[in-house]
């Protein structure tokens, strides 16, 4: 009997102890709000998954209103980004990524659509771009919306404004000594990161007195070969500059609203432009909320969702970026992704008009009118 009560007794404990461990944040002071929404999606995994989509800084909801129009219903899962001013003689290139500071891209439907238009500099300023998209986000999440946000940040030392090319560096990225000097504390590259993350967190913290959480996505597709941050393997690669935002934005910044999204790209194997193993560049389980990752060209191997689901052991998975969206027979076989959020107007290149219709009548796919958020912030299926 005594054998059988402690069998009893450990069996609760442990069941308790993976409950507890599931769903709370990795930051031990995250607000009730985030939270909520981290238990949210642990509900979900598996069993249904959000729509969502990208809006460029300076574009407000565009892309989002034009589901909408689209479909007749609003994705629920609204992302813009921080990102930078554009400094350089080939804003062409870089327009699709949405530069604070370039017009909109527009209604486009191809690559070659995108070539052919000339873009505009417009006279916003990094700041005000930068309010203007937080107010629009808070405003967003009164309407019920799920707020998710990137930065796609200058090499530290630039500030807000350089030219696309020190971003997307290709084989031009920082050597391992300039690494070391920028992930090394009191350096003076270091000090130079922590005045750019000190400009960030400014607006973080808006959100955060506004009791938005969000579902924060910095330095994302680390695995890659083309932004600065990107390529750097093992415990002296990207590891330490993740674990350094981590801490100076949660132990510094005290940024508890954030849920930290580690957002990776699918690997490839296409020279010059490769994307390797997840793990080689993952920064422990501690520091991580959400595994999510990019998909483009219509790449779904099952690899893709079933390596990043082991390697998150239970933790949610996303897809942070995609271009088409998966479509409804995908998500029969890849049925853990949490969420998914096209790219600006990449949405309407090729087949992704069909398919987000598609997907936006799944009852699998969740859209805003699908959610409610009761009077003590939980998440609840509208249906």
């Amino acid at each position: 009997m005594k054998n059988k009560f402690y069998f009893l007794l450990s069996l609760i404990i442990l069941l308790f102890s993976c409950t507890r461990e599931n769903f709370i944040t990795v930051n031990p002071n995250a607000t009730r709000e985030a939270e909520n929404l981290l238990r949210f999606l642990y509900e979900i995994q598996g069993r249904y998954i959000l729509s969502g989509q990208h809006n460029f800084i300076a574009a407000e909801s565009k892309y989002t209103e034009m589901i909408n129009e689209m479909t007749g219903k609003y994705p629920v899962v609204w992302g813009s980004d921080f990102s930078f001013c554009y400094e350089g003689d080939e804003p062409d290139r870089f327009q699709h990524c949405g530069p604070l500071n370039l017009s909109d891209p527009g209604s486009v439907t191809s690559f070659e659509d995108v070539q052919s238009r000339k873009v505009s500099f417009t006279s916003l300023k990094p700041h005000e771009a930068r309010q203007k998209m937080v107010l629009h986000a808070i405003e967003k999440h009164k309407e019920g919306f799920i707020i998710t946000l990137m930065w796609h940040a200058c090499p530290p030392g630039l500030g807000d404004c350089c030219d696309g090319n020190r971003i997307w560096t290709m084989e031009n990225r920082p050597s391992q000594e300039e690494w070391d000097e920028l992930t090394t504390e009191g350096t003076t590259l270091n000090n130079a990161w922590k005045q750019q993350a000190d400009t960030i967190a400014r607006y973080l913290n808006q959100l955060k007195d506004a009791k938005v959480p969000v579902l924060w996505r910095p330095y994302h597709e680390m695995n890659g070969v083309w932004f600065w941050w990107c390529n750097k393997k093992g415990e002296n690669g990207f590891k330490k500059l993740w674990i350094m935002m981590y801490d100076y934005y949660v132990n510094h910044h005290k940024l508890d609203n954030l849920i930290w999204v580690w957002n990776t790209n699918a690997p490839r194997d296409i020279p010059g432009d490769e994307a390797f193993a997840y793990e080689e560049f993952w920064p422990g389980h501690e520091y991580v909320d959400v595994l999510a990752a990019d998909v483009y060209r219509g790449d779904w191997k099952q690899s893709h969702h079933d390596d990043l689901l082991k390697l998150a052991n239970g933790k949610p998975i996303a897809l942070g970026e995609v271009a088409p969206p998966p479509d409804t027979k995908l998500l029969e076989t890849q049925n853990n992704w949490t969420w998914y959020m096209p790219w600006g107007n990449l949405v309407l290149w090729g087949e992704g008009p069909e398919i987000t219709k598609e997907l936006m009548n799944n009852e699998k796919v969740l859209t805003k009118k699908d959610i409610v958020v009761d009077e003590n912030g939980n998440y609840q299926i509208n249906r």
